[in-house]
């Protein structure tokens, strides 16, 4: 009886026992395992998506042209026409400084300037009184001359009749036409003499009105300087644009250079500063999603024009000596410059300015036929 109980007991242990239920939440983290993992593999195909077509940086700002305007001369400001954040265009007076020093300083040349115009009409008149005493030094040489021809003619006659064999006039009478003769060619020497002298006062009067010209062209070139000196007393406004950093004030005394006002100009654009890593897709004419952080919700579209010549590193006040022996590999960042279509900007209506930051986003969908 015991051996066949023993063997029930063996068959029944053989057969294997029914599996227990599933209870309801094992269930439920086996489902949530399964959303985490498709969640996960969606997110890393759309991480090696972007990875591959996309570029994108967060070190970007909007840059544009900034223009400092500064006093070109020393003054005091008397009037100041603008205000801040005003928009303003090319040769718009700025402000206006006492013009006092400078027109004092016009007037002393122009003075300097009649007083040596009186001086070459003096020179002149000079001139020509030499000029006719010349004439007249001539006139006299020409005379003597004569005369000296006619005392020559009148001692030889006289040789001719007075001689050894012929006593046709006394000795006093040729002695007299011989004197005649040596002070008249005395004559002609001091008439030649004193002709020359004239006409060497001709070329010292004319020497002298020569400089007197010249001290009246550079006063003139003074004059000039004196009076482009007077109209930097209006500082005016070098571009179109809009007023910033305005530090003028009326009764200000300023300084030769010294900076009044920022005028910024209205077409800015987009430095990114991209990776080394990542420039190697990156070409002129490739399109760019810009989103600014001053206008959320607002998303710009961008072009690539150009790279920087250098990385940035290379254009700081002190680069990094990698020679030196303290070598870390830091990836660098190339600037690049992204244009803006200039209807987009001025949609803006002067929210985009230069300082901001932006994210930059390149497709690198189309990186051919950009190239192309």
């Amino acid at each position: 009886m015991s051996t066949q109980q023993n063997q029930e007991q063996k068959v029944l242990s053989a057969v294997p026992a029914a599996p227990a239920a599933t209870p309801p939440a094992n269930r439920r983290v086996v489902v949530i395992a399964a959303v985490i993992g498709l969640v996960a593999l969606a997110l890393g195909g759309r991480m090696w998506y972007r990875s591959h077509y996309y570029v994108e940086t967060e070190n970007a700002y909007v840059a544009g042209h900034v223009h400092n305007v500064s006093a070109r001369i020393a003054g005091t400001v008397t009037k100041v026409l603008i205000d801040d954040n005003q928009m303003v265009h090319a040769g718009d007076v700025i402000a206006e400084l006492d013009p006092f020093d400078q027109q004092v300083k016009v007037e002393q040349i122009q003075a300097q300037i009649g007083s040596v115009e009186q001086q070459i009409a003096q020179a002149d008149a000079q001139i020509a009184q030499v000029q006719a005493q010349a004439s007249a030094a001539t006139a006299q040489v020409a005379q003597s001359e004569a005369q000296l021809v006619r005392a020559k003619q009148d001692a030889e006659r006289f040789g001719q009749l007075y001689n050894s064999q012929m006593k046709a006039v006394s000795k006093a009478e040729l002695d007299a036409a011989v004197a005649a003769r040596a002070s008249a060619t005395a004559d002609v020497t001091a008439r030649k003499d004193s002709a020359a002298a004239a006409k060497a006062q001709i070329s010292a009067a004319h020497a002298a009105r020569d400089v007197l010209k010249a001290q009246a062209s550079v006063l003139r070139v003074q004059l000039k300087d004196a009076q482009q000196q007077l109209a930097y007393n209006r500082v005016l406004a070098p571009v179109d644009g809009r007023i910033g950093k305005r530090t003028v004030e009326v009764g200000q005394r300023v300084t030769a250079g010294q900076q009044l006002t920022a005028i910024v100009q209205e077409n800015v654009w987009l430095t990114a500063n991209f990776k080394e890593t990542q420039l190697a897709e990156l070409k002129p004419g490739l399109e760019v999603k810009v989103s600014i952080d001053a206008i959320p919700g607002k998303e710009l579209i961008g072009k690539v024009e150009s790279f920087a010549p250098a990385s940035g590193a290379q254009f700081a006040l002190l680069p990094a000596d990698n020679a030196t022996g303290n070598f870390t590999k830091i990836v660098q960042r190339v600037p690049v410059k992204i244009v803006f279509k200039p209807e987009d900007v001025k949609a803006l209506a002067g929210r985009l300015v230069p300082g901001m930051s932006a994210i930059a986003e390149v497709s690198l969908k189309n990186s051919g036929a950009a190239a192309h």
